[in-house]
């Protein structure tokens, strides 16, 4: 089913009514992953092999400088997509892109690769979250978690993908410059199909506020649209907290795990295998979550991954081999699959579509934030108490996260209507 939005200028609302344009933007979705995987198995060895960089904070400065300007950018997305329309935001990304391997592939010291990162938070703050707005403005709200769910495994599951290969390839090749040739090849498709072939969604949003009910307070001003969705609104803060709370767990696996599968013996290719198999289930596993999430609603399977992930970085903590580490990546890819497309979704059920966009980019800028934070987090505990303290110190921290979720949270989407149920 699908409804028409705007009478006269062929504007529909719908999975089934756009769906090319809908898979497109998957696929330069998952050009976005890859740009992020380039990353997870070589530069934590980078810093310490080629840059030799001893203490864990200063290793992580790169994950600090991205999660901190993708935090940032996430914030402007929303605001410039409802300005000047979703797809100049979206090539404008992929246009910053382009640097970022080369700056990877020859930076002669740290400061260029955490430079890199700053570019990289920039590209993936305006990419990333314009393709998650322009999904949320095809579908309408009956399947906003399946939409959510398509989206974010498109990205992951090329994350993973590239994770794995950029660890076989600096098996054999060495960490630079080969892994880093998949991020130019990435950048250069993404940038071509971004500005030929992408459409632009903000009539889409337009024809839902059209009937949608108005806001009961008249147009908001972007600072309380942040208010409502960092504090005013239950529903909102506690996915904001929540969102933060799961990036911190990957900033985590991302500069952490490697170096502790490192300091056991593990080879590069067996670490590129492991930091593989997490976003690969991850972005699996949100296929089916985002969809399950639009049967039975957000919120218990939000309060679920938490605690799972939880359960699974505390498995990492007492792991000593790779056996028990794989299972404990598949646990925390299982409870991340359960949140991350259900907190996008839950965002969208609750703003309003006059100022959806802006919502989201709040949302995700304590989201990505998580990313500044966890690494400063780990990296301290780490060098103040080792690699295994700061490991079971988020886990606790995830734990309470989901309890939070669990006390604070409303259900946002209840069972639909049969009418609603094949838009």
């Amino acid at each position: 089913m699908t409804t028409t939005g705007a009478p006269g200028h062929g504007v529909r609302l719908g999975l089934r009514a756009n769906l090319a344009q809908f898979t497109l933007l998957v696929a330069v979705n998952a050009l976005v992953g890859g740009m992020l995987g380039q990353e997870r198995t070589v530069l934590p060895l980078l810093a310490r092999q080629v840059f030799h960089l001893s203490a864990y904070t200063a290793a992580l400065t790169y994950i600090v400088a991205f999660g901190a300007t993708k935090a940032i950018t996430n914030f402007f997305a929303g605001t410039l997509s409802d300005r000047y329309g979703r797809k100049p935001v979206l090539v404008a990304g992929w246009l910053v892109a382009l640097p970022v391997p080369v700056l990877l592939i020859w930076g002669p010291a740290w400061g260029w690769i955490v430079f890199a990162n700053v570019l990289l938070g920039i590209n993936q703050g305006l990419t990333w979250s314009t393709t998650v707005i322009m999904k949320i403005d095809l579908v309408g709200p009956a399947r906003r978690g399946l939409a959510m769910g398509c989206n974010e495994a498109s990205g992951y599951v090329a994350l993973a993908a590239t994770a794995m290969a950029t660890g076989a390839i600096a098996a054999h090749a060495g960490l630079r410059p080969g892994p880093f040739l998949l991020g130019a090849a990435y950048a250069a498709l993404a940038l071509g199909l971004s500005t030929l072939a992408v459409r632009e969604t903000r009539a889409h949003a337009r024809a839902e506020a059209a009937r949608h009910r108005a806001p009961t307070d008249g147009e908001l001003t972007t600072g309380q649209v942040a208010w409502i969705t960092s504090a005013g609104d239950k529903a909102l803060s506690a996915a904001s907290q929540a969102g933060m709370v799961n990036n911190l767990n990957d900033a985590l696996a991302w500069g952490i795990f490697p170096l502790l599968f490192a300091t056991h013996g593990q080879s590069v290719a067996a670490i590129g295998v492991l930091a593989a198999l997490y976003p690969a289930v991850w972005g699996l596993g949100q296929l089916v979550t985002g969809w399950w999430s639009d049967r039975i609603g957000r919120k218990h399977l939000i309060t679920a991954g938490m605690l799972i992930q939880a359960a699974a970085i505390a498995l990492v903590a007492v792991g000593t081999a790779f056996p028990l580490w794989a299972a404990a990546q598949v646990l925390l890819g299982t409870g991340t699959a359960l949140v991350y497309p259900t907190l996008l979704a839950a965002i969208g059920d609750v703003a309003h579509p006059a100022w959806r966009a802006r919502a989201v980019g709040v949302y995700r800028l304590w989201r990505d934030g998580g990313f500044a934070v966890g690494a400063l987090l780990a990296g301290a505990l780490a060098d103040a108490y080792g690699l295994t303290t700061a490991i079971w110190a988020v886990a606790a921290l995830t734990a309470a996260s989901g309890l939070t979720v669990a006390a604070r949270m409303y259900e946002t989407h209840p069972r639909p209507r049969p009418a609603e149920s094949d838009q």
